[in-house]
């Protein structure tokens, strides 16, 4: 797969999209797509969890004690064993159902999350996947101008630490949408 690249400068913060495998990007953060039980899974978050090792997991155990279950939209942090990075940010997305059910607004809150967390920690750069739009079956048309938006949005209010946010997506289809979607956020 070729791997593609657009990188936007957008007041102080660059938002990039391009293809490739997550868990081989450095970045002071990496986004996760979790579930609600933090348990690992299949996708980003299973491939996530075997690169990182079983520290991370480790780690979620004790989350998991004390908080249970994680909500959509919501994200906590575990730091990132073997991978590329500081730290793991497992988000919950939500399931997708017929786009009238309140999904865009959890989307949205997830991404928002991410970035006020990493921000928090003192990430200057954070990766992030295509939340949700696996086995949680959103549109990736749709999810791209949520997540697109939604970094945007968090831009504008000039986060202290946060210099770079790196979509990373697996295919073709997905760069195609994240990257119209990041151009059009813009307008």
């Amino acid at each position: 797969m070729l791997d593609a690249r657009l990188l936007i400068d957008l007041e102080g913060l660059q938002i990039a999209v391009r293809t490739g495998d997550i868990t081989t990007i450095p970045a002071d953060a990496i986004g996760n797509a979790a579930n609600v039980e933090l348990m690992g899974g299949g996708g980003v978050d299973g491939a996530i969890h075997r690169a990182g090792g079983p520290s991370i997991m480790a780690e979620l155990d004790k989350i998991r004690a004390r908080i249970g279950r994680c909500p959509p939209g919501e994200a906590v942090h575990t730091g990132a064993g073997s991978l590329p990075a500081k730290w793991v940010l497992h988000a919950v997305g939500p399931i997708y159902r017929d786009g009238m059910s309140g999904e865009a607004s959890v989307l949205t809150r997830c991404y928002a999350s991410c970035l006020k967390l990493a921000d928090t920690l003192g990430a200057r750069s954070l990766t992030l996947p295509a939340i949700s739009t696996g086995v949680y079956g959103y549109p990736m048309d749709d999810a791209a101008t949520v997540a697109t938006s939604a970094v945007v949005a968090a831009s504008r209010t000039t986060p202290d630490n946060l210099e770079r946010v790196t979509f990373v997506l697996f295919g073709t289809e997905a760069f195609r949408s994240f990257g119209r979607a990041v151009l059009d956020a813009l307008d």
